[in-house]
């Protein structure tokens, strides 16, 4: 596989890291680089390790993962799309915008399931995995460093509504992964 091949399997993956970016920077108050790097380094270093994971796994374990990896992403996306949702109910008038540890682990997982069956499928391939994983990673990084940005500038105009638009982004993406998957 070339490197045009990668990128566009890169951009693929890195879709829904971007997605969910966009929806942390619109709870966010003040624009913040370091959580915009915060999102990029977990979303990026998630979609650079699952491939390498999966091939490592191999076609052993290939079965299970395709056919749970939908379900696992529709979960941890709809817990945290509800988490952010109940956030933004509460009293403050800014939702949580938390990029702590536990969230945003949450998160990265949730968005590079899928980045782990394409690495059982660079197996079958033989794709040279670590500059494979090197391409995800940064592209997924771009992505989701600039998709906090543009959240945080939709965000700054619909400050209360934030929380409730990122919660349904989250929930949306969850139902779309798993309808993907139910409707193949």
């Amino acid at each position: 596989m070339g490197i045009l091949g990668l990128l566009v399997i890169a951009v693929g993956l890195s879709m829904d890291a971007f997605a969910v970016s966009i929806s942390k920077g619109l709870s966010m108050q003040k624009m913040s680089y370091k959580n915009a790097i915060i999102a990029g380094c977990y979303f990026g270093g998630f979609q650079a390790l699952m491939p390498v994971i999966g091939y490592l796994l191999g076609v052993q374990f290939k079965e299970y993962i395709t056919k749970i990896d939908h379900w696992i992403a529709f979960v941890l996306l709809v817990f945290i799309g509800v988490k952010m949702i109940i956030e933004a109910r509460k009293v403050s008038p800014v939702p949580d915008a938390s990029f702590n540890i536990k969230n945003m682990t949450m998160l990265a997982v949730a968005t590079s399931i899928d980045a782990l069956a394409v690495g059982v499928s660079f197996a079958f391939l033989k794709v040279k995995i670590i500059p494979a994983a090197l391409i995800i990673g940064a592209t997924t990084f771009i992505f989701s460093f600039f998709g906090v940005k543009i959240g945080h500038i939709f965000g700054a105009r619909f400050e209360s509504k934030a929380g409730y638009a990122g919660g349904i982004i989250l929930i949306a993406m969850g139902f779309k992964i798993l309808l993907e998957h139910l409707l193949k």
